[in-house]
């Protein structure tokens, strides 16, 4: 039967668009200016200064370094994932084979709620920078920039956001070297002031922010699909390690240069002015003592920043959607109208101009109550974990944030508030700390209770005689093996692109 133009262009636009970036092979590189760009975002020019601000340099060393090396858990987990689940391209396909369809579905909301919170943060942060930079409404700004990468997005879907990626991660490098250069002739440091600031000294937060930023952000980045689709897409192993060391040790140096102009903006008496202001503006109040033309290099660096991130949270919204929720069964073009949907409460939100940092934190919340438990079925050892101890212990972690919060508090108000982290890192107190020690301690524990629950259970149904005992029997299937990525795996070329496949039918079990 021969397909008309238009079904062969609508066909075309599936096979590049919808969410398959096993069709694409990344050497290292460009797998590194991937993860550089996807990595980074208009928000740190408000985060880092702003940890510089409250922490010191204790703080923004622990900070930066807490964001980079993660990268470097996907160039040693991805070649593990990738050999039990090579049908997938997202962490939620290995769930579902793992674990079962509840506990994918599960990891597919909180995936989905946290590409929603950082689109929030990407817009939120787009908008001020704009508004504190040019004085003009950040809003048209925001419009233009959904508007565009919806676009492009949608008719190339990840390939595009790849090659655009690649583009905007060597500009931001670029930019943020010309940066330095720039704040480092233009700006005069106050030596008086260096000493009397306190930032270089250890603080209560910055020995707290040791395990809260590393056990926060670790997690955190197990629930970005867009790093698990360039872990997937990369042409070999080797390559996968290569290109994540390059994007540590790249976005390290980024991190750590841009937080530094808060520690500047405080040595020059920029920062926190008269009237005092927040930490989160530092940066830009160091901005208005330089030359009009710096003004011009950081708004081409934050739009690339933000363009790169936002468009890569758009594909990986909608391979979540798609692959998670329909199987890739559904039109991929209803997936698409259903993100352009949920673009406006994006903006509507992010225009509140809430804190960046505060809406990185409560995602980060909701990765440490439900990654621990999650990671235990990598181990082979660990076949009895089912997926009924995830979405138990995940549940539980947050459940143990709101016990730990009314019992410090002393009310259920303030507990409640502490998983919102309202109060951010600004208060003198253990909260913060307390809140990222209960979700995941939490949550290994409520995930061991179900455990313990379901064993009992299942035994006593076995002793009734109404079922076998099966809890710690192997699962009795066998995971495919794709040759195709399986030569890829072992350091081979891919042969090329092939027709989008179904999702995968294989599922783990959830009891």
């Amino acid at each position: 039967m021969t397909l008309n133009p238009f079904s062969r262009f609508t066909q075309r636009l599936r096979c590049v668009a919808i969410v398959d970036p096993l069709l694409i092979v990344i050497p290292a590189l460009p797998l590194a200016l991937n993860f550089i760009a996807s990595a980074l975002g208009s928000g740190i020019l408000f985060t880092y200064p702003e940890i510089a601000t409250i922490a010191g340099v204790q703080g923004l060393v622990v900070y930066a370094l807490s964001s980079a090396l993660p990268l470097l858990v996907f160039g040693f987990l991805g070649p593990i994932i990738r050999r039990q689940c090579p049908e997938g391209f997202v962490l939620t396909e290995w769930t579902r084979q793992r674990y079962g369809v509840v506990a994918a579905l599960y990891l597919s909301l909180l995936t989905l709620i946290t590409l929603f919170l950082y689109m929030v943060a990407e817009l939120s942060a787009l908008q001020q920078i704009i508004n504190a930079l040019t004085g003009l409404n950040g809003l048209w700004a925001v419009l233009v920039q959904c508007l565009v990468t919806t676009v492009y997005t949608s008719l190339g879907g990840f390939r595009i956001s790849f090659i655009t990626d690649n583009i905007q991660g060597a500009m931001v490098v670029g930019l943020i070297i010309l940066g330095v250069i720039t704040i480092g002739v233009e700006t005069h440091v106050d030596r008086t002031l260096v000493q009397s600031s306190d930032l270089l000294g250890a603080s209560l937060l910055g020995w707290q922010l040791i395990y809260i930023l590393p056990v926060a952000i670790f997690t955190n980045d197990f629930f970005i699909s867009g790093f698990w689709m360039r872990t997937f897409a990369s042409k070999t192993d080797k390559d996968l390690r290569i290109g994540t060391s390059i994007a540590t040790v790249a976005v390290a140096i980024i991190l750590i240069l841009v937080g530094a102009t808060g520690l500047l903006a405080a040595w020059t008496g920029a920062w926190p002015g008269d009237p005092p202001q927040e930490g989160s503006i530092a940066f830009f109040l160091l901005l208005e003592r330089l030359p009009a033309w710096v003004v011009g290099i950081v708004i081409v660096m934050t739009v690339s920043l933000s363009t790169a991130a936002f468009d890569s949270l758009q594909s990986a919204m909608v391979s979540t959607g798609s692959n998670d929720l329909f199987r890739n069964k559904l039109n991929f073009w209803w997936i698409r109208l259903a993100v352009v949907l949920i673009i406006f409460p994006v903006a509507v939100v992010a225009l509140k101009s809430p804190s960046v940092l505060q809406i990185y934190l409560i995602s980060d919340l909701l990765s440490a109550s439900s990654i621990p438990v999650l990671v235990i079925g990598l181990s082979g050892k660990c076949y009895w974990w089912r997926g009924f101890e995830v979405v138990v212990g995940g549940l539980g972690g947050l459940l143990s944030v709101f016990m730990f919060g009314t019992i410090y508090y002393g009310n259920a108000q303030d507990g409640a508030n502490l998983l919102l982290l309202d109060r951010s890192l600004y208060v003198d107190d253990w909260s913060a700390f307390g809140a990222f020690i209960a979700a995941p301690i939490g949550g290994l524990l409520w995930g061991s209770g179900a455990f313990t629950l379901r064993v009992g259970v299942q035994w006593i149904l076995a002793q009734s005689g109404r079922r076998p005992f099966d809890a710690f029997d192997r699962p009795s299937h066998q995971r495919p093996f794709s040759t195709r990525v399986g030569d890829r795996l072992s350091g081979e070329e891919h042969p090329g692109p092939v027709p989008v496949r179904k999702a995968p039918s294989i599922s783990g079990r959830f009891l």
